[in-house]
């Protein structure tokens, strides 16, 4: 039986070394490539031993705007995280207090319909109000990804805390919004912390609202990144650097607070 145990460890393993070198290989790939000169990225086979160059990255921030383009990315990331957090919490709380969940359900819609369906409403919209080209359109736009998000992994955190912290507070005088910053919000931080780090990321990567409505001064990095990919011809080294920045913020924001990202999606899920 041990010997059997044993066996079925190491396929286990395997396994798990497999998809991790599935998901680990492109990513190294985009990292070595960076680093290398522009003739050699698209060289095949690929060269796995070279000299490094810092050419792609002084290209990449001395002659594009991309150290803009990655700003105007972490302001609306941000915009939006902050804004989809404000109103999924107190709304994530109600709903959990009242026990409705179809509010939950209906900002899916947001999150299943497909981009295009909101584009044209939103230009015609954002145009009429002088807002397209504005900081204020992205990030209004991104907190429609980030808000459905941000409830839903919310809802379990506040399903789960005994309501008789709450009637306790309310017992001592405490206002429903008194009970919910000083109360039901420490309670819940380790789902606030994940459904943060999960909206920050889903808006980083938006592409297709950035492309519509945003402008010159407003444009995101991962909007930026496609100017290296023209007709016959691509900046293969620009873009795999493009690719590098943008894949750092979340990732080292994922590292920085990985035991508390950890620990919420697993009180989330016993939680649940």
């Amino acid at each position: 039986m041990v010997g059997g145990l044993r066996k079925a460890t190491v396929r286990l393993l395997d396994r798990v070394a497999l998809v991790l070198v599935v998901l680990v290989a492109p990513v190294a790939w985009v990292v070595l490539s960076a680093f290398k000169l522009r003739t050699e990225v698209a060289a095949l086979p690929p060269r796995l031993i070279f000299t490094p160059t810092l050419d792609n990255f002084v290209e990449l921030f001395g002659r594009t705007d991309f150290a803009l383009n990655t700003l105007n990315s972490l302001i609306v990331a941000g915009g939006s995280t902050l804004l989809g957090l404000v109103l999924a919490v107190p709304a994530s709380f109600a709903m959990a207090w009242h026990r409705i969940t179809w509010p939950a359900t209906a900002t899916l819609f947001a999150r299943m319909a497909p981009g295009t369906l909101f584009l044209l409403p939103w230009f015609l919209m954002f145009t009429q109000v002088g807002l397209v080209g504005s900081y204020w359109a992205l990030i209004l736009t991104h907190a429609v990804i980030t808000l459905p998000v941000a409830v839903w992994v919310l809802l379990p955190y506040f399903d789960a805390m005994p309501r008789e912290l709450i009637e306790s507070a309310q017992v001592d005088g405490a206002t429903p919004v008194q009970a919910l910053l000083r109360i039901a919000v420490p309670v819940v931080s380790p789902g606030i912390v994940v459904a943060a780090i999960l909206c920050f990321v889903f808006s980083w990567n938006y592409f297709l609202f950035a492309l519509v409505l945003s402008g010159f001064e407003t444009k995101t990095a991962i909007v930026a990144s496609f100017n290296f990919i023209g007709e016959g011809v691509t900046n293969w080294g620009a873009l795999m650097a493009a690719a590098t920045v943008i894949a750092a913020p979340p990732l080292l924001l994922t590292l920085l607070i990985q035991r508390r990202l950890v620990a919420g999606l697993a009180a989330g899920a016993v939680k649940g």
